[in-house]
């Protein structure tokens, strides 16, 4: 049976460092056949719209953030020789969207490209632009492609409708699954999965939350594979940082 990790939303530095360390160790452990991730690894918050013409936007430590998530990378790498995938995402768009509205003669120049910028062929990943078919039937995609729901899954669930495949994402900061299935006469004839992944980011870094207030879970996602049979499987991650994955608990226990 293949199995493999879905990495969720860590918008770095907003990360939680805690848990993405814990993960990188579960991921040494457990061997994933494959390892994919929704996007978002970095935030850019420098070149955001809501930052525009503010002090974020001149802070100078854009490089900083991007060496931030180049050390994740390669420590994803060092954990695991197989393939790994990720999806474009809102937030990875950023550098390419600011470069189009603000300074369109760089249009085209590479190094300016979030693959480039992470060193994705350094570190042997695949990036996909468009949504990705990453098990059968099944696509993976940030999320941002459609409406977005309150509920944890419904976001992914309704691309599926849109699409005709199941589902698996991010962007919604959501632990969760929803499905639809359709029989006549006893028999599935369709079956359609929404599954959202949730986020490892550090909740209190995330200021523009109210109070520090959201419906947010962190965790990430499994799918196990067998021929053409796909059980998706959500992981949460507890406020101590520990999570149970097939009857293990793995990450530090609190002190």
């Amino acid at each position: 049976m293949k199995r493999i990790v879905v990495l969720s939303d860590m918008q770095i530095p907003y990360h939680d460092k805690r848990a993405v360390r814990n993960v990188l160790g579960f991921l040494a452990e457990f061997k994933p056949d494959e390892i994919a991730s929704v996007g978002d690894e970095v935030d850019f918050p420098q070149i955001s719209r809501w930052t525009r013409g503010m002090a974020g936007e001149y802070k100078g430590d854009l490089q900083a953030h991007c060496d931030a998530g180049k050390r994740v990378l390669a420590g994803l790498r060092a954990v695991h020789d197989g393939p790994i995938h990720i999806s474009r995402s809102n937030h990875m768009d950023r550098p390419l969207t600011y470069v189009r509205t603000r300074a369109p003669g760089l249009m085209g120049l590479r190094a300016l490209e979030v693959p480039s910028l992470l060193d994705f062929e350094k570190y042997g990943i695949t990036y996909h632009a468009e949504p990705y078919e990453i098990a059968p039937g099944w696509l993976l995609a940030h999320g941002d492609e459609g409406a977005s729901s309150r509920l944890p899954g419904g976001t992914a669930l309704a691309l599926a409708r849109k699409w005709g495949y199941s589902v698996v994402c991010g962007h919604t900061h959501k632990l969760g699954i929803q499905h639809e299935h359709m029989s006549v006469n006893g028999r599935i004839t369709q079956e359609r999965w929404g599954f959202e992944v949730g986020n490892l980011m550090h909740f209190r870094s995330a200021t523009y939350l109210k109070a520090g207030s959201g419906n947010w879970t962190q965790g990430f996602g499994i799918l196990y594979v067998e021929k053409n049979r796909v059980t998706p499987v959500p992981i949460f991650i507890r406020p101590n940082g520990t999570f149970v994955v097939e009857g293990r608990t793995y990450g530090a226990k609190a002190a």
